[in-house]
């Protein structure tokens, strides 16, 4: 149950830091940790035109990272990204998936448009 409690925490951690980089990108994070049936959306952002449902890695080491998000965990993000659609996005706005990667000791990657399926 600790490892449990210790990977929430840190995931929160991500979570954080992902949203301040975004805000600072001129972004505004309208949700966090939105459940579905579908799956889990970390971070739901929005620019004016433009939604992106994102998924947030948090890892110990670079090398990591690499193993961090695969085609499975996005589907899922993108099967919850359709689920809310109606409740984030404006008609006419773009909707897409991104990813956060952060690891101690190399800049965060923000990978866009991750999903396209």
């Amino acid at each position: 149950m600790r490892d449990r409690r210790v990977a929430e925490a840190a995931g929160r951690r991500g979570e954080r830091i992902a949203g301040w980089w975004l805000r600072l990108k001129g972004w505004q994070i309208v949700a966090r940790r939105v459940r579905t049936k579908a799956g889990e959306v970390d971070l739901i952002a929005r620019r004016p035109g433009l939604v992106a449902f994102v998924e947030v890695k948090l890892r110990r080491t670079a090398a990591d990272l690499d193993l961090a998000i695969d085609e499975r965990r996005l589907a899922r993000v993108a099967a919850a990204a359709e689920v809310l659609m109606a409740d984030y996005a404006l008609p006419g706005d773009d909707i897409r998936v991104d990813v956060i990667l952060i690891a101690r000791g190399v800049p965060l990657r923000h990978i866009e448009n991750a999903w396209i399926g």
